[in-house]
């Protein structure tokens, strides 16, 4: 395992120092296994170690490529992680979604489109009159991402992303306050359309995070179970 994670680290060194840029195709193995003094066997590990963090990847036929090195792919290993939080590790990644999604509506608020303004108002519409709790989570996850992305930092709209997907495994609507909750949101994610219409920075990162706190409110008082698990 040591030798693996010499010649792993070794191809992060290539990597991080632009000795290998991205799109690059790697060297032959007999090439790099001299550089880094490893073995066949522990090179392959390493290459496939960091292909599942979306720092290489393999295209058949041709042989291993640096990535493009996006924000999305380097944080597909997090979203690994993330996704298996119980509700106790998902409050606390409330502290950390609300100043970004707080960040990324405002900077929607400075760079959305009319297009960008229809989409979020018919995602809306959309979730105000459905009665799927599917598909009000792809709804509402669809809203989000719409907003973050709108605000042209890829690298802030992939990691709200990240961190906002372990919560559709949470339902709040079967609470004895689902009508409420449910209008309350629709409120809140209608305070941040007007927000970005409006052009108000300000007032989209306020309207996010509060949006954010009242979600995080009601996961606390009810505690739900992920995926209609047991009860915590």
């Amino acid at each position: 395992m040591a030798a693996t994670d010499g010649a792993a680290d070794g191809l992060r060194a290539m990597i991080a120092k632009g000795e290998l840029a991205p799109g690059q195709r790697l060297p032959a193995e007999p090439e790099l296994c001299a550089r880094l003094g490893v073995s066949r066997g522990s090179l392959r590990e390493a290459v496939r170690s960091l292909a599942a963090l979306g720092m290489l990847e393999s295209r058949h036929g041709a042989g291993t490529f640096v990535s493009a090195l996006r924000p999305g792919q380097m944080l597909a290993g997090f979203a690994a992680t993330v996704d298996v939080l119980p509700l106790d590790g998902l409050l606390e990644l409330f502290d950390v979604r609300r100043p970004l999604e707080a960040q990324a509506a405002a900077l929607a608020a400075a760079r959305a489109d009319e297009q960008v303004l229809a989409r979020l108002r018919e995602v809306q519409k959309r979730l105000a009159t459905s009665e799927d709790e599917a598909e009000r989570h792809a709804l509402d996850r669809e809203f989000h991402s719409t907003l973050c992305q709108a605000g042209g930092n890829e690298a802030l709209a992939a990691l709200a992303d990240v961190l906002r997907a372990r919560g559709s495994h949470y339902s709040i609507y079967g609470a004895p306050e689902a009508e409420t909750i449910r209008l309350a949101s629709d409120l809140g994610r209608e305070a941040l359309i007007n927000a970005v219409a409006a052009r108000d920075p300000a007032a989209a990162a306020a309207a996010a995070s509060s949006h954010l706190s009242q979600t995080e409110v009601w996961l606390r008082r009810y505690g739900p179970a992920p995926d209609g698990g047991p009860a915590h």
